[in-house]
């Protein structure tokens, strides 16, 4: 029991010192401040969002960000039954972000429950609110460090 004791405080102790290097290199990039803006994202979900996007241009749209995140819908009907399911494919890394930040913004955003409130009375699980949710994450988190990218990078009006 002491040993899982000293491992934890020496992995809380390194987290306290890697945690304000990585803030401070997010802040560097040009989407970094726009991402941590947004409910549910914190140092480590932005620094996963960005790696995984890596630069403007690199995928050519919020479709193919949402692919490489595996949380681009796949058809899954059978019979009479019409749905989709999610996919397994993608960087899990990028997924587990948006799954982080989907479950803070269900727990804490009031936006995001009215939204899953509205999902349920339409018959949807909640593995499919969820599924839903992460794909409109993506989109929406695309498009911001797509703006920040663009807003950063064009030529100011002197």
């Amino acid at each position: 029991m002491h040993s899982i004791t000293a491992r934890i405080r020496f992995l809380t102790g390194q987290l306290n010192e890697i945690d304000p290097e990585l803030l401070a290199l997010i802040h560097e990039h040009p989407a970094g401040p726009a991402l941590l803006t947004e409910t549910g994202v914190g140092p480590v979900v932005a620094a996963q969002l960005l790696i995984s996007w890596s630069h403007p241009g690199r995928l050519r749209s919020e479709a193919a960000f949402a692919s490489l995140a595996g949380v681009a819908p796949l058809e899954a009907s059978s019979g009479q039954r019409s749905r989709h399911r999610l996919n397994r494919g993608g960087g899990r890394a990028l997924n587990r972000a948006l799954h982080s930040v989907a479950i803070t913004r269900i727990r804490c955003h009031a936006e995001t429950r009215v939204y899953e409130a509205r999902r349920t009375l339409q018959g949807k699980t909640h593995r499919d609110i969820r599924r839903c949710l992460k794909r409109t994450l993506a989109r929406h988190l695309y498009r911001v460090m797509e703006a920040a990218a663009a807003s950063h990078s064009a030529p100011s009006a002197d």
